[in-house]
């Protein structure tokens, strides 16, 4: 079965057109090992104020979705198709003039490495100031005083003096916020975040998720959150696109698909993670296996060379059809792709919960 015939989020949301919508994203890039399909029939919809998380391993497509949103594939032998929706506007069919246009002032993006996503040339002032002047007509001092109120504003000590400073100057954390004082300078409308918090402690990782969360309440922007910790997932976001292989297999809210998760992908990505308050002696259940290669997917679900419940499928289903994305009973927008039926899903759940 195609999940091109699939329920979309925005379809069994209330009927109004989201802020963002995305609809059967395709990213795939040639080679000569033939064609990598990084994003393969992607869709989702966001509406302002609120947060998606997307979640999964390295090499899910979290990263590539997030670039095709701001049109960084175009210019490359990337090959993008399928509709993303701002307001209305197509971005993908949209020319790149006007998509420089939106890059900044209505999208913008917390790139994964500060270190390496700031020019090492440049005062972080300078940067900042030099986000907000491509998009406004103002003075070099206007610019300048605009960038150190952002650094104020995200927690940076003596911002005017730290302004002078190279990014090299700071510390991680510190390289973060800046990364998110430049993101926010010109108060976009979806801001996307890929992995905001990677090798920062729990500390400033706390910091910097309060942070986003303050300054969305105060820019009421849309956000993206790719991570691979559900643990952050679940404080900030409101919902969650769980991906695997290029592809969507679970959707829904944070308490549905948390609480309540419907595909083997998502139960190993929770019992991957340990728990705060649960037994200290309990060993963590990581998935057996590594994600498929993007070139040659396995057939049928793509999940299924590792998954411990395909014995459960009669027929070997699971290795010969692909799941379609199917709407869960009792919920507004929950989706997953999964052959299992529901009547086996809570014989498995009963069981888990035994052990």
């Amino acid at each position: 079965m195609s999940l091109q015939t699939s329920p979309h989020p925005a379809e069994v949301a209330p009927a109004s057109a989201p802020f963002l919508d995305v609809r059967d994203l395709r990213v795939h890039f040639p080679t000569e090992d033939g064609i990598v399909k990084s994003v393969d029939g992607v869709s989702f919809a966001l509406e302002k104020g609120r947060t998606l998380g997307i979640v999964g391993e390295s090499g899910s497509g979290k990263s590539v979705t997030s670039l095709a949103l701001l049109g960084l594939h175009k210019g490359t032998r990337a090959q993008v198709s399928g509709e993303i929706r701002l307001e209305g506007r197509d971005l993908v069919a949209l020319p790149e003039h006007d998509m420089r246009e939106l890059r900044g002032r209505t999208v913008s993006m917390i790139f994964q490495d500060p270190l390496s996503a700031l020019h090492p040339y440049f005062t972080v002032g300078a940067q900042i100031a030099e986000a907000y002047q491509v998009h406004h007509k103002v003075s070099r001092k206007e610019a300048r005083d605009r960038a150190v109120e952002m650094l104020k504003r995200v927690g940076i000590p003596q911002p005017d003096r730290r302004a002078k400073d190279y990014p090299h100057q700071f510390s991680g954390g510190m390289r973060q916020r800046a990364m998110i004082a430049m993101a926010l300078v010109c108060d976009p409308a979806l801001l996307i975040a890929d992995e905001p918090t990677t090798a920062l402690d729990v500390t400033v990782q706390a910091q910097i998720l309060d942070l986003i969360r303050d300054l969305q309440e105060e820019f009421g922007s849309a956000v993206i959150l790719i991570t691979h910790d559900l643990g952050v997932v679940a404080d900030i976001a409101d919902d969650i696109l769980v991906m695997y292989g290029g592809r969507r297999i679970e959707y829904g809210s944070v308490r549905d698909v948390l609480t309540q998760p419907e595909h083997p992908y998502t139960w190993g990505l929770l019992e991957s993670m340990p728990h705060i308050a649960g037994d200290v002696d309990r060993r963590l259940n990581p998935i057996a296996g590594s994600p498929p290669s993007l070139i040659d997917l396995p057939s049928g679900c793509a999940f299924h060379p590792r998954c411990t419940f395909k014995g459960w499928v009669p027929d070997g289903l699971c290795a010969v059809e692909r799941p379609e994305l199917l709407a869960v009973a009792g919920t507004d927008r929950h989706i997953a792709a999964c052959h299992l039926t529901a009547e086996t899903k809570q014989e498995i759940r009963g069981r888990r919960t035994a052990q």
